[in-house]
């Protein structure tokens, strides 16, 4: 069982140290492996959050414990999957809006074909779609397979760039979006 106190704190500072972490997502029986270069914060006290009217059968995941993932659909169309963080019964957690290939990239195109490598994984619902990320993964455990999260050393400052999130219609002002400083993978710089 893996330890997920990292993932315990505050939900800002956990989507920041969440850059350079990876996943490992068995996909046809093939590991791949992809780095996390895109991420956005949401909390309860947040307007933007799913959680901020309470819990709910949807956002029950979202309360805890942490380490596991909040994955719903959006626009009637498309998934998107969320690490859950903070102290269990905090409603919290970060969207991974974009990750970096590094190995199975063959596997990834299976799931987005005729798609240019920088558009294949540049995108919260486009990460889903190339990692197989249905709404069957809410609630998942990333300690275990077939999706886990690997945690890597923390990034320097200059390699992040911090800004407000995007796709989002309230509090639009809070600068919780981060994303690797010049990378192809990031949906929007």
């Amino acid at each position: 069982m893996t330890d997920w106190d990292w993932l315990s704190g505050d939900v800002v500072e956990i989507a920041r140290r969440l850059l350079g972490c990876e996943l490992l997502v068995t996909l046809n029986g093939t590991t791949v492996r992809v780095r996390i270069v895109e991420t956005e914060a949401y909390h309860q006290t947040d307007a933007a959050s799913h959680s901020y009217k309470g819990r709910t059968p949807r956002t029950d995941v979202m309360f805890g414990p942490p380490g596991r993932l909040y994955v719903y659909f959006t626009y009637g169309m498309h998934y998107c999957m969320n690490v859950v963080t903070g102290p269990e019964g905090e409603g919290s957690a970060v969207l991974i809006r974009g990750v970096e290939p590094l190995i199975g990239i063959e596997e990834l195109r299976n799931n987005r074909p005729n798609v240019a490598d920088g558009q294949l994984t540049n995108g919260p619902a486009k990460v889903c779609k190339a990692l197989g990320i249905d709404k069957s993964f809410n609630g998942h455990v990333l300690s275990d397979p077939p999706v886990q999260l690997v945690q890597s050393s923390a990034l320097s400052d200059s390699e992040i760039v911090q800004t407000t999130r995007i796709g989002i219609s309230q509090a639009t002002d809070k600068p919780w979006r981060f994303y690797i400083r010049d990378n192809m993978f990031v949906s929007k710089h």
